[in-house]
């Protein structure tokens, strides 16, 4: 297959989307597939480019990415659909995170110019990027989720209806960036204001006391239950993309009867939001036996510590494989067509 890989973008999450189409890039070259690398923000990139970019490291803080911002509009609605590495591939493998090239804006595009991608489509890239609009939709399938307020919202409010500490987030951000664990209600505008930082919307959610696990869905199949157990109280930015600093185990243990219930949650949730190819979904499982979805991922990470690929291995499918995979479940989802089978 002839495959150009979409990464970078102009989110805090840019240096994960390179770490993770290093590995990309590496498993399809590996299987033997003609690979090309295009960075949302700088257009195709030369092999030397790649060499100094796709290094696999993310680093402990996420990166400024500011002025990113307008170069990354004017590649997308100018460059993008004039680039022969785009309208010559067989498939667009997609390895960015939030913003345009996860929330839906670069699908919708996409559709446009008729290339099939990897991932979910527009809509269901922008209902799983946008926490609240998500968990609505979990709640009317019958997928559990913490309660939460959208800011603004008053402490009193929160001491009353949530219970402290909360979880304060960034609506439409993902890698735990902008994200807070709040105590009490002196820390409360203080995480909101950083959280706003990253995005115009603010989550304070209720937290979860328990066990951090993760679901990954292939091809509308829930892989093995993972378990995260971070070094940090919380599974931050540093945690996840630090050798060292979390514990992962794939398959968790657990008994068999609340990891099917995980796994059937997992593609509730999935199908809730009407994504397709693939997904990790992220839930909390509390001392008393109850769940909690968190979120769904629609373009998961693939750095060399992230989930997904764990899952899958727990599954016998090592990485260059499910690379393939992901490439051959492709399609254009908002036009109806499926995956690749060349």
């Amino acid at each position: 297959m002839r495959v150009t890989v979409l990464t970078g973008g102009a989110t805090a999450e840019r240096a994960v989307a390179f770490a993770g189409a290093s590995q990309i890039v590496a498993g399809l070259r590996a299987r033997s597939h003609e690979v090309a690398v295009v960075d949302t923000v700088a257009g195709l990139l030369t092999r030397g480019e790649e060499a100094r970019l796709l290094t696999g490291a993310v680093g402990r803080e996420p990166p400024p990415v500011a002025e990113l911002d307008e170069r990354e509009r004017a590649f997308l609605s100018n460059g993008l659909a004039e680039l022969a590495a785009v309208t010559g591939a067989d498939v667009l493998f997609l390895c960015l995170h939030a913003g345009r090239g996860e929330g839906g804006t670069l699908q919708a595009i996409l559709d446009v110019i008729g290339v099939p991608y990897t991932g979910s489509g527009a809509l269901g890239s922008a209902l799983a990027m946008d926490k609240d609009l998500s968990k609505r939709l979990f709640r009317a399938a019958g997928v559990p989720v913490p309660a939460w307020f959208m800011t603004p919202v008053a402490a009193d409010d929160v001491t009353t209806a949530l219970g402290w500490p909360v979880i304060v987030k960034p609506s439409r951000m993902g890698s735990s960036v902008g994200m807070s664990l709040v105590k009490n209600a002196k820390g409360l505008d203080a995480a909101v204001d950083l959280a706003h930082g990253y995005d115009a919307e603010v989550m304070v959610e209720q937290f979860i006391a328990g066990r951090e696990l993760t679901v990954g869905i292939l091809g509308d199949v829930p892989l093995p239950v993972g378990e995260i157990i971070p070094q940090h109280e919380l599974f931050d930015y540093e945690c996840k993309y630090t050798p060292g600093m979390s514990e992962e185990q794939f398959p968790a243990k657990l008994d068999p009867q609340p990891a099917r219930q995980l796994q059937e949650l997992a593609l509730a949730a999935h199908r809730a939001l009407k994504l397709g190819g693939y997904s990790r979904v992220d839930f909390r499982l509390s001392a008393e036996g109850d769940i909690f979805c968190l979120e769904a991922n629609t373009l998961p990470g693939m750095t060399r510590t992230s989930l997904l690929p764990q899952a899958a291995q727990a599954a016998g499918i090592e990485f260059p494989e499910l690379c393939e995979r992901i490439c051959r479940l492709a399609g254009n989802p908002g036009s109806g067509r499926g995956g690749i089978t060349g």
